[in-house]
């Protein structure tokens, strides 16, 4: 799929600016939009998916434990669900970034990969895709690929996961941390990582004046999923949703 805005292609950069100005989330008070990732998968798959996304969770190899059913019949941002299909919404990493951005702190998305996981410990990015050189997002083509071994570093600790990488001024780091804390007390897991300034972290250089921040793919239980050889389609980064109208995955499962 190839956005195009105005005639013009448009690269996901520009749809993750769009996306994080129009996020409202407060994680205090647990309200406002967040952004999502829709995944569709066969009816008769229900119940065998909601378990890996639960197994996930419970893993701490998914973003959040939040999520929303989508019925048959039923639409979001334009996508149809059709005769026989379930989907789940579920919260996108990009929220994170929209969040630091609405406190006032300039947040700058770099990109996603394949971050390689031993005993537990991440150690460093084996593939990445820049959010400004592709149109499509980086953690959907990776998947696409079939190189990832999320259910291995779920059983094992060791594999290769999903994650992102942002950029954020040193001089807002004090801010970043508090926020990053407000966001891991309102139900928010997938913090991997975050680098002092001015040094690489997993591998990879950041911009001078600026620390590195890496959180967990939201697409990870979609991967999961797909190593089952279960049938799902993933529109990454596809609108945003009420949190409010969204459910703790234990209360479904």
């Amino acid at each position: 799929m190839v956005l195009k805005e105005e005639g013009r292609i448009k690269f996901t950069s520009s749809k993750i600016d769009d996306l994080m100005f129009r996020t409202t989330f407060n994680p205090k008070s647990k309200k406002g939009d967040v952004i999502v990732n829709v995944s569709i998968v066969d009816s008769k798959d229900f119940n065998d998916v909601l378990s890996f996304f639960k197994m996930a969770v419970m893993g701490g190899l998914s973003l959040s434990p939040y999520l929303k059913i989508i019925h048959e019949g039923d639409s979001i941002e334009g996508l149809v669900v059709g005769k026989g299909k379930v989907g789940f919404a579920t919260v996108c990493s990009i929220t994170i970034d929209g969040v630091l951005l609405k406190a006032g702190i300039q947040v700058n998305p770099k990109f996603g990969g394949l971050v390689q996981v031993k005993k537990g410990t991440p150690i460093r990015f084996t593939d990445v895709l820049t959010y400004e050189s592709t149109t499509i997002d980086p953690l959907e083509v990776l998947m696409s690929q079939a190189i990832t071994s999320v259910t291995d570093v779920m059983r094992t600790g060791s594999g290769k996961l999903l994650a992102n990488l942002r950029e954020v001024p040193m001089v807002a780091r004090d801010d970043t941390e508090r926020i990053l804390s407000d966001l891991v007390d309102s139900g928010f897991s997938g913090i991997m990582e975050v680098g002092e300034p001015n040094t690489s972290i997993l591998d990879m250089p950041v911009e001078r004046d600026h620390f590195g921040v890496v959180v967990i793919g939201g697409t990870n239980q979609m991967a999961i999923v797909q190593e089952q050889c279960i049938p799902i389609k993933i529109n990454a980064m596809s609108t945003l949703v009420n949190f409010e109208k969204m459910r703790r995955i234990e209360e479904l499962v």
